[in-house]
């Protein structure tokens, strides 16, 4: 791919479904919520392999991919990757993302204190076409999980700071190894409430370190200057567009000068929760 091709369209993957709860954000995690929205008979505690695994690799009658070369692969968007019910199936997994160094994978994760035993042994710095998100929900979470994050040797880092279900500081775990924050409200009937003075300042904590800022959904219930607004599914994220306070993210919500050693131009535009 030629320095000036972009990244702008994106794939899903999800080796595995269900994901049992670990912390404060898992409380109304979204993937019960759309099980029980579409009826599902099967627990949402419980792990299991989707028939898509292999989707990476498969490949279509005249033996090109099925996943396009160029794309970045939302990995484990329905469960974790770090889950320890999936640990028998992952190693083949990190085989297929190595398979597939012409695209991007991402995933994100509340089990990033299991990344150094989950590793592939080939993994030394990091993949250069793995993109990991630490994701934390409030002030005990980022000071347990920030740290671990920092020290891991990951080429491609986003903290996740979603549901916002609090004022929090991120402040001093962020340096140039973070490509990006990423923050957003909570969804769904039972919503905590995400407080507009908590976005802004998240924010400013990353503006004083350089570091890009993206503020990609209200949640349901969204207080700003002191009055609770009930916000519809469908208006979270337009309206977080809206407020206009994005910082150093470009078109496509790519975080400027991010770049792959292969001078692939990553994109992480997310909605979580």
């Amino acid at each position: 791919m030629s320095d000036s091709e972009k990244i702008s369209v994106y794939a899903d993957w999800n080796p595995w479904h269900g994901c049992t709860k670990i912390s404060p954000g898992c409380k109304y995690c979204y993937v019960y919520r759309q099980d029980e929205m579409y009826g599902s008979t099967v627990s949402s505690s419980i792990c299991k392999k989707n028939q898509s695994f292999d989707l990476p690799v498969r490949r279509k009658r005249d033996g090109s991919y099925k996943i396009p070369s160029g794309k970045i692969v939302f990995t484990c968007f329905t469960s974790d990757f770090l889950l320890e019910d999936a640990d028998k199936w992952r190693a083949d997994c990190w085989k297929m993302i190595k398979e597939r160094s012409d695209c991007l994978f991402y995933f994100f994760t509340k089990r990033i204190h299991r990344l150094a035993d989950c590793l592939p042994a080939d993994w030394g710095n990091g993949y250069d076409n793995v993109l990991i998100g630490c994701t934390v929900e409030n002030q005990d979470r980022a000071d347990y999980r920030l740290p671990i994050f920092r020290s891991l040797p990951i080429k491609h880092k986003s903290i996740i700071v979603s549901p916002l279900i609090e004022h929090v500081d991120i402040s001093k775990y962020l340096d140039a190894t973070i490509e990006e924050v990423s923050v957003g409200g909570e969804s769904g009937v039972e919503a905590r409430p995400c407080n507009y003075d908590w976005i802004l300042d998240l924010r400013r904590q990353c503006v004083e370190k350089d570091i890009p800022f993206r503020f990609h959904q209200t949640g349901a219930y969204f207080i700003k200057d002191g009055k609770t607004y009930r916000v519809k599914r469908g208006y979270q994220l337009v309206q977080a567009k809206k407020a206009g306070i994005d910082y150093k993210i470009g078109e496509y919500f790519i975080p400027e000068t991010v770049k792959c050693e292969d001078n692939l131009t990553i994109s992480l535009p997310i909605s979580i929760g």
